[in-house]
C-alpha cells in the first residue's frame, strides 16, 4: 500500500465522523464513502446475457445461442473489439450521470469507475492496455471544468485496469449535440472532428486501447474515436462506459434522455 493510500485509510474514520457516508442517490447511510446503498444498487440495470459477441448489445431472446451477433454487427461489422458497459440507461444510472457531469460531484467517478472495472475481462484489461477518454472540445473544458470521461479514465488507471493516456485523442473543433440527427449526418457532423495527438501517435502505435466513456447512445463519437485510434496503428480497441442506451430496454425515452444529459 502505498503513502497516499495509508494515509486515506488513516483518515477515513475522521472524514466518516464529520461526513457520514451518504447514498448518491437517495442519500441514505451507508457502510462507506462513494458506495450505493443495496435498494438503489438495485435499481441499476446490469447487463447479462444473452448479448451479441460483438458489440455486447442484450438480444431480445431467452433462446439466442452463444456467440450469436445482433443484427447491427452483421449489417455492419464493428471495428471495436467489443463495448463492455457497466449499467444499461435507466432512471438510477441517469441520475448518477447528470450528478457527475452536470452537477459537479467529481467524486462519484471512483464508484461508477468500480462498476466499469469489473465489466472489462482479463484480456481487455491490465498492464498492456492504454486508457484513452473520449475527448472533449477545450471550450467544453472550460465550461464544465473538467472532463468526465477523463476522470473515470484516470480511477480505471488507479485500479490496475491500464495505463492512461489522458491526451491521446483531441477535437479538433466543437460539434453540436448530435441528437434528432441520422446515421450519416452524425458522421458527417463528426468527419475530421476527432483525431489521435500528434505527440502521442507513437505510443499508441501496436497497444491494445480501452476507449473510455460515460455514457454510449448512438455511438457516433465512439465510433469516430475508434477510427482514429485504429487509423494511428492501434492493435484493437475496446470500448468501456458507465451507461449504456440500448432501445427498447430500460426507461422510456432512454435515448432522448441520454442525449439531453451529453
Amino acid at each position: 500500500m502505498g503513502k497516499r493510500s495509508l494515509l486515506a485509510a488513516g483518515l477515513r474514520p475522521l472524514v466518516d465522523l464529520v461526513y457520514p457516508p451518504r447514498c448518491p442517490l437517495c442519500g441514505g447511510a451507508v457502510v462507506e464513502q462513494g458506495g450505493l446503498c443495496a435498494e438503489c444498487y438495485g435499481e441499476l440495470e446490469i447487463p447479462g446475457d444473452p448479448a451479441c459477441s460483438l458489440c455486447q448489445r442484450p438480444l431480445g431472446s431467452a433462446n439466442a445461442v452463444k456467440n450469436e451477433t445482433c443484427f447491427g454487427c452483421r449489417a455492419d461489422p464493428p471495428r471495436h473489439s467489443g463495448i463492455f458497459a457497466a449499467t444499461l440507461y435507466n432512471d438510477a444510472s441517469r441520475r448518477l450521470l447528470l450528478s457527475f457531469k452536470h452537477g459537479g460531484r467529481i467524486a462519484l467517478a471512483g464508484l461508477m469507475a468500480r462498476l466499469i472495472g469489473v465489466r472489462l475481462p482479463e484480456s481487455e484489461a491490465g498492464e498492456g492496455a492504454l486508457l484513452v477518454p473520449v475527448p472533449l472540445h477545450r471550450w467544453r473544458i472550460w465550461q464544465r471544468g473538467y472532463n468526465q470521461s477523463a476522470l473515470l479514465a484516470r480511477e480505471l488507471s488507479r485500479q490496475g485496469r491500464g495505463e492512461l493516456l489522458v491526451d491521446a485523442l483531441m477535437r479538433r473543433r466543437a460539434t453540436r449535440s448530435l441528437g434528432g440527427l441520422g446515421r450519416e449526418e452524425r458522421e458527417s457532423m463528426l468527419a475530421g472532428a476527432i483525431a489521435v495527438s500528434p505527440s502521442r501517435a507513437r505510443r499508441i502505435r501496436g497497444r491494445n486501447v480501452i476507449l473510455v466513456d460515460d455514457v454510449l447512445t448512438s455511438g457516433a463519437t465512439s465510433n469516430a474515436c475508434v477510427d482514429a485510434l485504429l487509423d494511428a496503428g492501434a492493435k484493437d480497441v475496446a470500448v468501456a462506459c458507465f451507461a449504456r442506451v440500448v432501445d427498447g430496454r430500460g426507461m422510456g425515452g432512454a435515448k432522448a434522455r441520454a442525449e439531453e444529459a451529453s
